[in-house]
C-alpha cells in the first residue's frame, strides 16, 4: 500500500508541475492532380527534439481532418502522408491554446516513383486498401520488449492473459513474418520470441488462404492475420534464447530457441522440457508466469491445444517436452518453400471428482464419482507448403502434412448412484489400460488461374486424407445393483480396435465477370467422400486358459461407413470501394452408407437433399468504422454412433444405441459485427451479435429404470436455439508526457435453449448468461504498470417442466497485475487473482491466487537471474458448477500447487547489416 501511495503521489506532482500546450489543427487534404479529396491519409505530429509521436489521426471520406490535444513540448512538426503521394511537412510552434487551420493541402504524386531511392514512411499508421499498417517506431515500449508487448500498444489490438490476440473484437488466427508462416502459423511462438527491435511494420488484414489472396477473393471476415515485416538491416544473422530453472517440489523447466535469418531464408530450432504445465516455448520465466502457459494459471487442466496442434496430453500435472524446427526459403522467382517439424511428449496424472443432481419427471437422484488417470503421449508432426507462381496469373499451392501419435495410459473410476432418499442403488468400479498408435496424412493442392483483366479466374482444389489408428485396451469393471433385484456383474475384457479413414474433398470454381472488377458470378461444384472402417474385436477373460479367448460379439464391431456429399452452387458477388455483397445458394445431395459385416441386419443406406445458403454484406463507413453481416443455412448429418442401430453396452450402467430414422439438422445462423476506432481520440468500440435456430436438432432420448440404469438413443426435435453477443468500449488517456491511462468496459451475453427426453418426457432448458467486465491500465514512464480487471458473471437456467430445477449462478473475479522496473536492472511483477463462486456445493467457494517474480539483470545486462513464486497463498483451485437440461454438476480436479523457482536466462542477437554483430541482449 505504501508503494502504491508513493506512485500516485509521484504522478500527482508530475502532473501539476508539467506545463502543457493545447492545440487544434484542422484542414482538408486533396490530390493536386485530380483535385479530389483524399480519404485515409495519415496526419501526425512529432516532437522535433526526438521525433517521438505526439498525436495522429486519419482523414475522412471528404479529406477533412481535425487533430486536437495537448503537448508538453512547444516545438512540433506536422506530417501528412498517403500511399503514392509526397509527404507534406510543416513546423508547428505551440503557444497556449494554439489553433491552426491549414485550409486545403494539395498532395502531389510521389516524385521518386520511378527512381531506386525509397523514402520510408514515418506515419504511425497507414491504411492500404484492406490492410492496416502500423509503424513500429511510433509505439514506445521497454527496451527488451517482444512482439506481444508491442501489440498491446497498438490501437484496437487486445492481448489477454493467455496470449490470445483480438483486433476490434476479431480473433487473430495467423501471424506471418515477412509474409511467411513462422513455426506453422502458431501465434504464441512468434509473439513471445521475436523482439520488437527487429520489426519495422505490423500489418493487419482479414485472414485469407494463398489462393484467395491471389485470386482477389474475400477473406475470413471473422478472423484476422498479422504480418510482421523485418527491417532489412535486421534480416541477416543469428538470434535466440536459452533459459533454465529449478525449484521446490521438484519443479523444473528448460528451453532453448535458435534462429538464423538470411534475407528470404529462415531456419529455427527449439526444444524445451518442464513439469509446470507450460508449453515450454513461451520463453522467459517472466513471460511464462504472466500469460505464457495456456493452462498454468487458473484452469488446472493439463495439456494445451494451440492453433490445432496438441502439446502434451491429459489433465492435471503434466511433465512435457517439445522440440521443433522450421525452414523457409525462396528458390528463384515464384517458388517458395516452408516446412515445420514438431515433437511433443508428455506424462500427465490427474485426479478428479464430481457430484451431480439429476431431476427426472417423477423424482430426483444423485451420482458421485472419482477418477484417476496417468497418461503418456508422444506426437510427431510434419507440415510443408510449396508455393509455385508460374507467372502473374497462375499459382499452384501444395500443402502436405503428416502426424504420428503414440499414447499409453491407465484410468480408474469409481461411481455410485443414490435415490432421492440418498439410498445407494448401484455402484460402478472400473480399471482400464490402453495403448494406441495413430497416423494421419493429408495433402491439399490448390490451382488458381486468373483469366483476362476483368477479374475472371478458375480455381481447383483437391484434398486427400488418410488416417489409420490401432488401439489395444484392457478393461476390468464391476457393476453392482442393490435393492430387490440385486445383482453383480464382473467384466474382464481385452479389445483390439482399428479405425481407418480415407477422405477426398474436391472443389472447382469458375468466376464470370458480369461487370469488370465489380459484379461476378461464381459457378461452384464440391464433391466430398469420407470412407471410414471400424473393426473392434473384444474377448472375455477365460478362467480356465487364463487368456482372453472368448469372443464377445455384443462388444465387437466390424463395419464400413461412407459419407458422400455433392454440392453444385452459384454465388453472386458485387463489390465497390465502400461495400461488398455476396449471395450463394447450393443443393447438398448427401448419401450415408453403412455396411455392417458382423451384423448384416444393421446395414443401411440413406439419401438426403438439402438447400444451403450463404449471404454476406460488408460496408465501410469511413476509415474509422465498418459493419459486417452474414447469414448461413447449414446442414449436418447424424454421426455413425447416432444413426447406427447398434447397442453399445461397454458401460453397463449407460447403454447407448443409434436411431436410423434420424434426419439431418438444419442450422440457420446470422451474424453482425460493428467496429469503430477513433485514432486521434484513442477511443475504440465494437459489438457483435450472432445466433442460430435449429430444425431437426439431434437430442438424446434416455430412459432410466428404478435401478438407475440408463438406456439412451437419439431423436430429432425443433425449437432449439442459441444467441450470443458482446461489445467493448476502450479509451486511452494521456495524462502527461510520461503517464497514460487506458480504460475498457465490455460485456458479453448468451441465450441458448436445448432439449432432452427423459422417460418419455421432453424437457427444455433455457440458459441466459451475462458477463460484464471493466479494466484499467496505468503506465508511468515505462517504470510502473498497474492493470486491474473485474468480471462478474450472472447465469440463470429455466426449465419448461421442472420449475423446481431452476438455477441461478453468480461468480466474481478480480485481478490486479503490477510491474515495476526500478531500481535499475530490477524487474518486479505481481499477479493476484481472487475468485468467488457462491453457488458451488461441496468445494471451496473462494480462493486467492498470487504469483510473483523478481528478475535482476547481471553481467552488464547480458544475463538475468529470476526468482518466481507460484501460488504464494497456496489456494489454487478449479472448482466449477454447470447446469444442463436434466442435471447440475459440481466438479474439481488436480491443479498445480505452490512452488518457488530460481532461474537464469540468456538471449543472444547478431542480427544486423551483413550479419555484423550489433549488440547483445540478455533477458527473459
Amino acid at each position: 500500500m505504501k508503494k502504491l501511495l508513493f506512485v500516485f503521489t509521484l504522478l500527482f506532482f508530475t502532473n501539476i508541475s508539467a506545463q502543457s500546450y493545447q492545440f487544434k489543427i484542422t484542414g482538408k487534404i486533396t490530390s493536386k492532380k485530380e483535385k479530389t479529396p483524399i480519404e485515409a491519409a495519415t496526419i501526425h505530429l512529432e516532437r522535433i527534439k526526438d521525433s517521438s509521436v505526439v498525436s495522429y489521426t486519419i482523414s475522412d471520406e471528404k479529406g477533412n481532418f481535425s487533430l486536437a490535444g495537448k503537448s508538453f513540448h512547444k516545438d512540433l512538426k506536422l506530417f501528412i502522408s498517403y500511399v503514392g503521394m509526397d509527404t507534406y511537412t510543416k513546423s508547428i510552434p505551440l503557444n497556449t491554446g494554439t489553433v491552426f487551420n491549414l485550409g486545403s493541402i494539395n498532395l502531389k504524386e510521389e516524385s521518386n516513383l520511378l527512381n531506386e531511392v525509397v523514402i520510408k514512411s514515418r506515419a504511425p499508421i497507414t491504411i492500404k486498401k484492406d490492410t492496416l499498417e502500423f509503424n513500429v517506431k511510433s509505439f514506445k515500449t521497454k527496451k527488451d520488449a517482444n512482439v506481444e508487448d508491442l501489440l498491446k500498444k497498438l490501437p484496437g489490438v487486445e492481448v489477454d492473459e493467455e496470449g490470445k490476440i483480438t483486433v476490434n473484437g476479431k480473433s487473430v488466427n495467423k501471424i506471418l513474418v515477412n509474409g511467411k508462416p513462422f513455426f506453422g502459423n502458431d501465434p504464441s511462438i512468434t509473439t513471445k520470441n521475436l523482439t520488437k527491435d527487429i520489426i519495422e511494420k505490423v500489418q493487419i488484414t482479414d485472414t485469407k488462404s494463398k489462393s484467395e489472396a491471389f485470386a482477389g477473393e474475400k477473406g475470413d471476415a471473422n478472423n484476422k492475420t498479422i504480418n510482421l515485416t523485418i527491417k532489412k538491416e535486421n534480416n541477416k544473422g543469428w538470434f535466440g534464447r536459452v533459459s533454465a530453472g529449478g525449484g521446490t517440489d521438484k519443479r523444473f523447466e528448460g528451453a532453448t530457441m535458435v534462429n538464423r535469418f538470411d534475407n528470404n531464408q529462415r531456419f529455427s530450432v527449439l526444444a524445451s522440457t518442464n513439469n509446470i504445465n507450460s508449453p515450454g516455448f513461451s520463453f522467459g520465466e517472466i513471460q511464462k508466469m504472466f500469460g505464457g502457459g495456456n493452462s498454468v494459471w487458473f484452469s488446472g487442466n493439463g495439456g494445451f491445444n494451440i492453433n490445432g496442434r496438441r502439446f502434451g496430453g491429459g489433465s492435471g500435472i503434466i511433465r512435457s517436452k517439445t522440440a521443433g524446427a522450421t525452414y523457409a526459403d525462396e528458390y528463384g522467382k515464384g517458388f517458395d518453400v516452408n516446412a515445420n517439424y514438431f515433437y511433443s511428449g508428455s506424462n500427465s496424472n490427474n485426479e478428479s471428482k464430481n457430484n451431480r443432481e439429476y431431476t427426472l419427471p417423477d423424482r430426483k437422484y444423485f451420482t458421485k464419482s472419482t477418477s484417476k488417470s496417468d497418461d503418456e503421449n508422444h506426437n510427431h508432426s510434419i507440415d510443408t507448403e510449396f508455393d509455385i507462381e508460374i507467372d502473374s496469373t497462375f499459382l499452384i499451392n501444395i500443402k502436405p502434412s503428416f502426424i504420428l501419435n503414440k499414447r499409453e495410459g491407465n484410468n480408474s473410476r469409481q461411481s455410485e448412484s443414490l435415490d432421492s432418499n440418498n439410498t445407494l442403488t448401484n455402484s460402478f468400479l472400473s480399471n482400464s489400460y490402453s495403448k494406441s498408435e495413430a497416423n494421419n496424412f493429408q495433402n491439399t493442392i490448390d490451382i488458381t488461374k486468373k483469366i483476362g483483366s476483368k477479374g475472371a479466374f478458375i480455381k481447383a482444389s483437391i484434398t486427400n486424407q488418410i488416417d489409420k489408428s490401432d488401439t489395444e485396451e484392457i478393461n476390468k469393471s464391476t457393476i453392482e445393483v442393490f435393492g430387490s433385484n440385486a445383482s453383480v456383474e464382473d467384466r474382464d475384457q481385452k479389445s483390439t480396435i482399428s479405425n481407418n479413414l480415407n477422405g477426398l474433398n474436391t472443389k472447382i470454381t469458375y468466376r464470370f465477370p458480369l461487370v469488370a472488377k465489380k459484379l461476378f458470378l461464381d459457378a461452384k461444384y464440391n464433391y466430398q467422400r469420407d470412407e471410414r472402417e471400424n473393426k473392434e474385436d473384444t474377448y472375455d477373460f477365460n478362467n480356465t486358459s487364463q487368456q482372453y479367448v472368448d469372443f464377445n460379439q455384443n462388444l465387437s464391431s466390424d463395419f464400413t461407413y461412407n459419407d458422400i456429399a455433392r454440392t453444385p452452387a452459384l454465388e453472386l458477388i458485387y463489390k465497390t470501394k465502400k461495400w461488398r455483397f455476396n449471395f450463394e445458394t447450393g443443393l447438398v445431395n448427401r448419401t450415408l452408407e453403412n455396411n455392417d459385416k458382423l451384423r448384416p441386419n444393421l446395414s443401411l443406406q440413406k439419401e438426403f437433399n438439402n438447400l444451403a445458403l450463404d449471404a454476406g454484406f460488408r460496408y465501410r463507413f469511413d476509415s474509422k468504422a465498418s459493419i459486417y453481416l452474414d447469414y448461413r443455412l447449414n446442414n449436418s448429418v447424424p454421426s455413425i454412433n447416432q444413426i447406427q442401430p447398434f447397442e453399445n453396452v461397454s458401460n453397463p450402467s449407460n447403454i447407448i444405441s443409434g436411431n436410423p430414422a434420424l434426419k439431418p439438422t438444419q442450422n440457420h445462423r446470422a451474424y453482425i459485427n460493428f467496429n469503430k476506432y477513433n485514432w486521434q481520440a484513442g477511443t475504440g468500440m465494437y459489438f457483435y451479435i450472432s445466433g442460430s435456430m435449429f430444425k431437426n436438432q439431434i437430442v438424446s432420448n434416455t430412459t432410466i429404470n428404478n435401478d438407475l440404469i440408463r438406456n439412451t438413443t437419439y431423436t430429432n426435435t425443433d425449437g432449439g436455439f442459441d444467441f450470443w453477443g458482446g461489445g467493448s468500449y476502450s479509451k486511452k488517456i494521456k495524462l502527461d508526457s510520461i503517464t497514460s491511462l487506458k480504460l475498457r468496459a465490455g460485456s458479453n451475453v448468451s441465450i441458448y435453449k436445448n432439449f432432452n427426453i427423459l422417460n418419455n418426457v421432453k424437457e427444455g432448458a433455457k440458459t441466459t448468461a451475462l458477463r460484464p467486465n471493466v479494466r484499467m491500465t496505468l503506465e508511468w514512464n515505462k517504470l510502473i504498470s498497474i492493470e486491474t480487471r473485474y468480471d462478474i458473471s450472472f447465469s440463470k437456467t429455466r426449465y419448461d417442466i421442472n420449475f423446481k430445477q431452476n438455477q441461478d449462478f453468480t461468480s466474481h473475479t478480480f485481478r490486479i497485475r503490477t510491474k515495476t522496473n526500478f531500481p535499475k536492472k530490477l524487474e518486479y511483477r505481481n499477479d493476484i487473482k481472487y475468485t468467488y463462486n457462491p453457488n458451488v456445493v461441496g468445494f471451496n467457494k473462494s480462493a486467492w491466487f498470487w504469483n510473483a517474480t523478481l528478475a535482476y539483470s547481471i553481467l552488464k545486462d547480458q544475463g538475468t537471474i529470476s526468482l518466481k513464486a507460484y501460488d504464494l497463498l497456496n489456494q489454487n483451485t478449479n472448482a466449477q458448477r454447470r447446469a444442463t437440461a436434466n442435471y447440475v454438476e459440481d466438479s474439481q480436479s488436480t491443479v498445480l500447487q505452490q512452488y518457488f523457482m530460481l532461474g537464469f536466462s540468456w538471449k543472444f542477437n547478431s542480427l544486423g547489416k551483413k550479419g555484423k554483430i550489433r549488440d547483445y541482449n540478455f533477458h527473459f
